[in-house]
């Protein structure tokens, strides 16, 4: 075990391209742990040859420049190692939602043009099948296990491979180096064209703003596929730290695992840590080891950051960040004074602005505090959409601003803030209500453990705001002490109409919470309540 550049064998060279990251850290970091899954620890060496041989098993079979490999699989090493050796055989990588249904997956094979495809065990029926029309499909393999009709098994793909043939060629940063899916709220989802050089200054720049080092460990359970999770797991590969890696999100694991790794660095979204502050289990483990959490896919409450803060001892550090961007697009310095509330500032390279948009007047950059749609432009942008030009072309404007679809607004020290999603926006008797805000109130209250807020159709109003709440265990919480709860916290047109008690919430795979599927949990109809529910004259 090293834990500096004494026992590596090299003297690492430059990185250029997200295929450098293993090779530039084994170099430096040698047998140093880089990763923890699933019982098993990888040292740096160890990740660089395995993804080597990746590589050169694609090589083997005329996989190489251009080519698209698609990954579909829960979290695991063998994930990671596809990742990288798919970008090492100068292939495009497309990480897919481990969530995908059978028509969802083969839909994006079929878009994309994929000609391997890897898949974890539980995904491989539905990969199977969804390969079996396509012609441009030519090898399919099985992420864990022996071979299997119809996939390669992983160890088989790489046991007897010759690595000697990576000819380290140059390649433009500035080309295309991974294709992401968009979560498809409406329609067929769209693929992002991420270039090498916007996946790469993600992951540095990110790692200088948040201080990464390589004495840190790193516990995350956010999905490689998606641009957070990449981002979270390579800037710590990038600095030579350890990454302690969970195939799903679990809250009492994750408490569990932050204690015994010591580690120093936890990411998430705001439900990860909602459910880690409700478990049962939460007061018999130390957190003393954490020096930083990130939080980021949707805006956190005040309330889950203030009970964060007392129970870890440690802050929670927001980000903001989107597939076209790659990762992130914005956050704070870990050395910096903290902003609550904010998503901080842009990462070096990017402009934001905010743009107002009024119905019969042009769009013009918003005021302070006024709020519109965040735009972002540089280097980290999307080189558009695969195939879509359309669609790029609604995203992307001439001069390269990128429409974000969310509603912000900045500070006079040019701090940003998320207000919400554009699309959730709930139009109510004339007014704009957003969820968030609702939600940062219902979450305040103390018998509360998990809330999200929804539309609901209405006669009256167009629409109206429908809390969805998961109480505490032992609450004896009623939908009345909600209403009056936000009665003097929120202005009337604000305040949620009915409140529809669960026991979970939808979410995606990386844990951000499906608003759309928020009524597949029952409607104020299903209470007992009316169109207005409880609260038709608090409309004033």
């Amino acid at each position: 075990m090293v834990d500096s550049m004494a026992d590596a064998k090299a003297t690492p060279g430059p990185v250029f391209l997200p295929a450098d990251i293993l090779p530039y850290a084994a170099a430096k970091f040698g047998d140093k742990v880089a990763l923890r899954n699933a019982g098993r620890q990888f040292s740096y060496r160890e990740l660089e040859r395995l993804s080597a041989s990746v590589a050169a098993a694609l090589r083997q079979r005329g996989i190489g420049d251009g080519d698209v490999v698609s990954i579909y699989g829960q979290n695991s090493w063998q994930w990671l190692v596809s990742y990288h050796g798919t970008l090492r055989a100068g292939a495009v990588v497309n990480p897919l939602n481990v969530m995908l249904s059978g028509p969802e997956l083969t839909y994006a094979l079929k878009d994309c043009r994929a000609r391997v495809l890897f898949a974890g065990a539980e995904q491989l029926p539905l990969a199977t099948a969804a390969t079996k029309a396509l012609w441009d499909m030519q090898l399919v393999v099985a992420l864990t296990g022996p071979d299997t009709p119809g996939a390669v098994g992983f160890d088989d793909l790489t046991g007897e491979t010759d690595t000697t043939d990576d000819d380290g060629s140059w390649v433009d940063p500035g080309i295309l180096c991974a294709m992401a899916y968009t979560s498809g709220t409406t329609g067929h989802p769209k693929a992002a064209m991420q270039s090498h050089r916007s996946i790469l200054l993600n992951c540095a720049l990110t790692a200088s703003m948040h201080g990464r080092h390589h004495t840190d460990t790193v516990v995350t359970a956010l999905p490689a596929a998606h641009v957070y999770g990449n981002v979270a797991i390579n800037s710590t590969f990038l600095t030579g730290g350890t990454v302690v890696l969970m195939e799903r999100f679990n809250a009492a694991q994750a408490l569990q695992l932050i204690a015994s790794e010591q580690a120093t660095i936890f990411e998430g979204v705001p439900m990860m840590y909602a459910m880690m502050l409700a478990d049962t289990t939460r007061d018999s483990v130390e957190l003393r080891s954490l020096r930083l959490c990130t939080v980021g896919g949707q805006p956190v409450t005040e309330h889950v950051a203030r009970q964060w803060q007392s129970y870890a001892g440690v802050g929670l550090l927001e980000l903001w960040g989107m597939t076209e961007l790659s990762g992130l697009g914005t956050t704070h310095s870990v050395h910096a004074p903290p902003v609550p509330g904010s998503i901080g500032v842009p990462l070096p390279g990017m402009e934001l602005k905010v743009i107002a948009r009024r119905p019969g007047e042009p769009d013009r950059e918003a005021a302070v505090g006024e709020r519109g749609e965040l735009v972002a432009r540089g280097p980290l942008v999307m080189m558009g959409y695969f195939g879509n030009p359309t669609g790029t072309a609604e995203a992307l404007d001439n001069d390269g601003w990128l429409k974000t679809g969310d509603v912000a607004y900045r500070d006079d020290a040019g701090y940003y803030y998320i207000v919400d999603r554009v699309k959730d926006v709930i139009l109510t008797g004339g007014y704009n209500v957003y969820p968030a805000e609702i939600e940062r109130v219902v979450g305040e209250h103390p018998d509360v453990a998990m809330v999200a807020v929804g539309k609901h159709a209405d006669e009256v109003r167009g629409e109206i705001a429908v809390a969805y709440v998961i109480v505490r265990p032992g609450s004896l919480l009623t939908e009345r002490d909600i209403l009056d709860f936000c009665a003097p916290r929120l202005a009337a047109y604000k305040r949620p109409r009915a409140v529809v008690f669960v026991d979970h919430l939808p979410m995606t795979a990386s844990g951000k919470l499906l608003r759309r599927q928020l009524s597949t949990l029952g409607t104020p109809a299903d209470t007992g309540f009316g169109p207005l529910g409880a609260t038709e004259d608090a409309m004033t």
